[in-house]
């Protein structure tokens, strides 16, 4: 069996960028950055001040005890015309372009308005209260690398810097198709020895959540010409997932009607718990990793495979996410030979460490203890056992880990 890097090495080795695309500056925030983002404009794009109050020449407070003449008023958006001498101010907003002549801002709190004199005990420095053109961004600097899933701070960041549009990679289109005879869809009535397809719908929202656009199949029967007939369900998209179909049971045909149809199969089975039945290869061109039918190990997998291999289709930089730190809430035991994914919950310590909680129970098709679940506990193959307080490492399945 493949460790669990060496099969995720192989599956990212086997998936390509995908190409980019234009989009409005307004739509781009979930997407990734298929070029660096280069500032139209500096920010900001001149001296401003930082606070209200008024726009003096700090040589004039310099003794300390100076009455001032206010000569104007500049709210932002409404600059100064003329030029401020020796003795005069200017009033002026947070935001307010820093008239000619002046290098401090005398805050409103630290001066006393009497008509049009200005009075105040305080000396300032050159440059208080201003910021200064370029302070944030120049005009020419890369705000924005490739490769960055944008969130709402980076349009923030490239809007300042002047653009209304974006390149960003493609969504990947990823076909899901659950196979079995007992799947129903959620709402049906069931019968005996029938069960909802939980996998689609699961996998679909944890797929549109990473940036793809899911294509939900119907669910396929343990059946040679369902799975023969799934090549031609599979036009125009970049990847496809099954769910269920890959162990060794004589109703597990999932690799076998692929190969039928032109699969080449990279690897099959791998020393992971839960997903040891993990598949992965090519249909022609069209990726392919096929999950176990157990919904936990479905999940599991998805999160450890699908979803850096969906990274690296849509461009980002680091498609594997590294493993958070954390420290065990509860005993466990000795590890076997295959990298284990104990289910956990995640709470803070009084030292506000991040404390991770293995439920007691880790079967691969309760659902439910995976709803309550924040974190994965993972556990090296021949780990020994572990107490509570000792360190280890997670990977976070709350929305943190987005």
């Amino acid at each position: 069996m493949l460790s669990v890097s060496e099969a995720r090495r192989r599956i990212l080795a086997g998936v390509l960028p995908l190409p980019a695309e234009v989009v409005a500056l307004t739509e781009a925030c979930g997407r990734v950055s298929a070029a660096p983002v280069v500032a139209l404009v500096s920010n900001p794009p001149a001296d401003v001040s930082s606070m209200d109050g008024y726009a003096v020449r700090a040589a004039d407070l310099s003794a300390g005890g100076v009455s001032l003449t206010c000569i104007g008023h500049a709210p932002a958006g409404h600059p100064f015309a003329g030029a401020v001498g020796a003795g005069e101010c200017v009033r002026i907003f947070t935001g307010s372009l820093m008239p000619a002549g002046t290098d401090a801002v005398l805050i409103q709190e630290n001066a006393q308005a009497d008509g049009t004199h200005v009075a105040t005990t305080h000396t300032l420095s050159p440059g208080t209260y201003v910021r200064h053109r370029g302070q944030d961004f120049a005009a020419g600097e890369v705000v924005i690398p490739a490769g960055r899933r944008l969130a709402a701070q980076d349009v923030g960041v490239a809007a300042a810097a002047n653009h209304a549009w974006l390149t960003v990679t493609r969504r990947p289109r990823v076909a899901i198709a659950a196979t079995g005879d007992e799947l129903l869809l959620p709402g049906s009535p069931v019968g005996t020895g029938q069960i909802a397809n939980s996998n689609t719908p699961m996998l679909a929202a944890l797929l549109r959540a990473a940036g793809a656009e899911p294509v939900m199949l119907p669910a396929l029967r343990d059946d040679m010409a369902d799975l023969a007939a799934l090549e031609r369900m599979v036009d125009g998209v970049d990847m496809l997932v099954t769910a269920g179909g890959a162990s060794v049971g004589s109703h597990d045909l999932v690799r076998r009607g692929l190969e039928q149809v032109g699969m080449t199969t990279d690897f099959w089975k791998i020393a992971m718990r839960p997903g040891k039945p993990l598949m992965y290869g090519h249909l022609g061109r069209l990726p392919f990793i096929g999950l176990p039918g157990n919904p936990v190990a479905a999940f599991v997998c998805s999160i450890v495979f699908v979803l850096p291999a969906l990274r690296r289709m849509a461009g980002m930089a680091q498609p594997v996410e590294p493993p958070v730190r954390a420290v065990l809430g509860a005993d466990v035991p000795a590890n076997d030979q295959r990298m284990d994914h104990l289910r956990a919950t995640l709470t803070h310590n009084e030292q506000g460490q991040l404390v991770a909680t293995p439920f007691s129970m880790q079967d691969s098709a309760m659902l439910h203890i995976l709803a309550q679940s924040q974190a994965l506990v993972l556990r090296a193959p021949h780990a020994p056992a572990a107490q509570r307080g000792d360190v280890c490492e997670i990977i976070r399945i709350d929305p943190a880990m987005a």
